[in-house]
């Protein structure tokens, strides 16, 4: 048999279970020859790809899909008689599938040919034993699984696109609602900063009305204790005395003073945060871009994240003469706050941490650093990634850094982060004096 011809039926002489004499039925008129041409031309019209060899695998019989397949698969000349299964490539027939098939009367696996150098066939296999308990000849039906196995791929590549385009749209969306709810916190903090503004304004005010009147009666009350030592009379000078060691009155007189400018200095630290909370959380809307003072932000948030800071780290700010530039300044309060609260989570122990800024043609650029643990070399590419973070589960939603990347990128500028374990990190912002396009 040529590869270009097409075959012919090959009947075997082996037994069979039931008599071709015989029809299936008995009212059956069909001749047994008849059953066989058919049973032929069925199999021989079959997409399967069908085989039968003998014992030498000399092949008794091939279908066109059989031929079909060695014009695809066959190494040889394209005009060689197929003789046996090894003409149709010398991989089909695996040696240990043979003898699991003779043993057991079948087997079925799948078998991967490679044609041409980089190119490959999958293929299903199956063997079969023809002959009563398990006796030749051997039928070997083929099925090319490899469109099957290119669609597979194609889908589980589409699929794992639909999943990282999920995983970005989940992120935006996550990243919407936190945006929602730290907009909502904004507004309540401003709020809240206003309420205690008022009742902080009295007390300051009354503090400083009682800093007069207490200095006042001091005065009055040394009027007086002169006035009895002038006189002369012995049993009010004793009872001043008295009074003087009882009440400890120069203590008093010099305590009560402290105390009262310490309580004023109190009230304006107080007042300082509440101005820098309402600051810090003013809202703002898409055309509140504003020629804005970056050292007043610093300075403030600086004064937010203080309580955060104190305990561990010291701050040194080395400022340069910044022009005021055109931005959104609670959002960039929002940038600064996050990588100072994160360069203290990075101090173990106490360290070191430094804001610098500068300026260059027409751009800013605000540099802070800390001397803490540092970043890895592995995360440091995926530290702006949404939801990323190093911290254990419930100390962080890892969109701190993410959402300063979007802030400094809706401001056409560049935040960028260099990190040496065990030595601290740096962050770099640079930003224009003035937008070149008017963000949205």
């Amino acid at each position: 048999m040529r590869m270009n011809e097409t075959p012919g039926p090959v009947l075997m002489s082996s037994q069979t279970p039931m008599s071709l004499d015989q029809p299936l039925h008995p009212e059956s008129s069909i001749a047994a020859d008849e059953i066989a041409s058919n049973l032929v031309r069925l199999v021989d019209s079959s997409a399967t790809a069908t085989l039968l060899f003998d014992a030498g695998q000399r092949v008794l019989y091939a279908n066109r899909a059989a031929v079909a397949l060695a014009k695809t698969v066959s190494a040889l000349d394209k005009d060689r008689i197929l003789n046996s299964v090894h003409d149709w490539h010398p991989d089909l027939l695996p040696a240990e599938a043979m003898h699991i098939c003779l043993t057991r009367g079948d087997w079925m696996g799948e078998v991967l040919l490679n044609v041409t150098p980089g190119r490959h066939l999958n293929l299903m296999v199956q063997l079969s034993m023809l002959g009563l308990g398990h006796t030749w000849p051997c039928g070997l039906y083929v099925r090319d699984l490899t469109d099957d196995y290119t669609r597979e791929a194609g889908l589980h590549a589409r699929n794992a696109e639909l999943e990282i385009t999920y995983a970005k749209f989940k992120g935006v969306q996550e990243k919407a609602i936190q945006s929602e709810k730290l907009a909502s916190i904004g507004q309540l903090a401003a709020g809240v900063a206003h309420e205690i503004n008022n009742p902080i304004g009295y007390v300051n005010s009354n503090l400083s009305t009682l800093q007069q009147y207490v200095a006042n009666f001091m005065e009055i009350v040394e009027i007086c204790s002169d006035a009895i030592v002038r006189s002369g009379d012995p049993a009010a000078v004793s009872a001043l005395e008295e009074a003087r060691r009882r009440f400890d009155l120069d203590f008093l007189a010099t305590d009560v003073g402290q105390l009262l400018t310490e309580s004023r200095e109190g009230i304006e630290r107080v007042c300082k945060i509440v101005q820098d909370l309402k600051e810090f959380a003013r809202g703002n809307h898409k055309d509140d871009w504003v020629k804005a003072d970056i050292h007043k932000g610093l300075d403030s948030t600086l004064n937010i994240a203080w309580n955060e800071l104190k305990y561990k780290s010291e701050v040194i700010k080395t400022f340069g003469d910044l022009p005021p530039i055109e931005c959104l300044p609670s959002e960039l309060n929002q940038v600064f706050l996050n990588i100072l609260l994160n360069a203290g989570h990075a101090i173990k122990g106490r360290g070191l941490i430094t804001v610098s800024t500068g300026c260059s043609n027409d751009k800013i650029w605000i540099a802070i650093a800390d001397d803490g643990e540092g970043i890895p070399e592995d995360v440091l590419p995926r530290i702006f990634e949404p939801f990323f973070t190093t911290k254990p589960v419930g100390s962080g939603t890892g969109l701190g850094l993410a959402i300063s990347y979007g802030i400094v990128a809706k401001h056409n500028g560049k935040i960028e982060v260099t990190s040496v374990p065990g030595q601290g990190t740096l962050f770099r912002i640079e930003l224009p004096t003035e937008q070149p396009s008017r963000p949205i």
